[in-house]
């Protein structure tokens, strides 16, 4: 389980690697002559070094279940003045004449998962928007509204100036920016890694076209995957402020008017 922070991880790791290599003698790393150099045989390609896992591909759904059936919102609850199912798709669409004066949601309401693998593809074509998880649903008043929540975000924007990164809507907000690897444990807060930089990662996300999410929550580590690269990671070690299940829902952010779509939404919860 990752219920340990990707810094004790990586160092447990690097520490028994060293320890095989102190103590294997270089001659015990060597084939015997006549032999070729070990993972050099039949079959490989590019030289030597280590076998790797085989890749697991973004459309690997084995164990996930499709939580939108891409004709209705059945099990999904939004306000009907913004949400729709248009081309296979959840649309979520503000404009001048319909604006939103707050934030708010498409909530799922098939069960509020804890630990779980989540993948959705989204397109966004102005504006503000974020795939919702752990969360809660904020009390409706005259000032929030029927459609709030509050909780981890998987955050999206059309300029990608924070697409990847995870934010706590209503909450501690920015926790781990795109490319950081972040921890809260009180005292302690703050990034502990880096899995690339913001430019370099902001490369990868399509503009005014399909972007694959994966969501990976596991106790305490929670982490956000991009097109195929890792853009947060975060450990929150902060029992006090952090949840451990919510709901999931998707969101229209307050602004100019703005288009979002989802479509292929899987969950696999453990």
């Amino acid at each position: 389980m990752f219920r340990t922070s990707v810094a004790t991880i990586s160092a447990a790791m690097m520490a028994a690697y060293l320890t095989v290599a102190a103590i294997t003698p270089l001659a015990a790393q060597q084939p015997p002559a006549g032999q070729p150099p070990q993972g050099r045989g039949e079959g490989r390609r590019g030289g030597g070094g280590p076998r790797g896992p085989a890749a697991i591909p973004y459309d690997e759904y084995t164990g996930f279940v499709k939580i939108f059936d891409g004709t209705s919102l059945k099990n999904w609850d939004g306000d009907p003045g913004f949400w729709r199912v248009e081309d296979g798709a959840i649309v979520g669409e503000s404009t001048e004449a319909n604006p939103v004066k707050q934030n708010t949601f498409i909530i799922y309401r098939g069960g509020e998962p804890g630990d779980f693998d989540l993948k959705a593809e989204f397109r966004i074509n102005a504006s503000n928007s974020g795939i919702q998880y752990r969360s809660v649903q904020v009390p409706a008043d005259d000032k929030t509204g029927k459609w709030v929540l509050k909780g981890y975000q998987a955050d999206i924007d059309f300029n990608n100036t924070y697409t990847g990164m995870l934010y706590e809507e209503r909450a501690r907000m920015i926790v781990a920016l795109r490319g950081q690897v972040g921890l809260l444990a009180e005292p302690q807060r703050g990034a502990i890694a880096s899995t690339g930089t913001a430019d370099e990662l902001k490369q990868v996300i399509k503009v005014n076209d399909w972007n694959q999410f994966h969501v990976i929550a596991r106790g305490s580590t929670l982490i956000h995957i991009l097109d195929g690269r890792v853009t947060a990671v975060l450990v929150d070690d902060e029992a006090k402020n952090r949840t451990l299940k919510g709901l999931l829902g998707f969101q229209i952010h307050v602004g100019p008017p703005m288009k979002v779509e989802f479509r292929n939404v899987y969950l696999k919860t453990l």
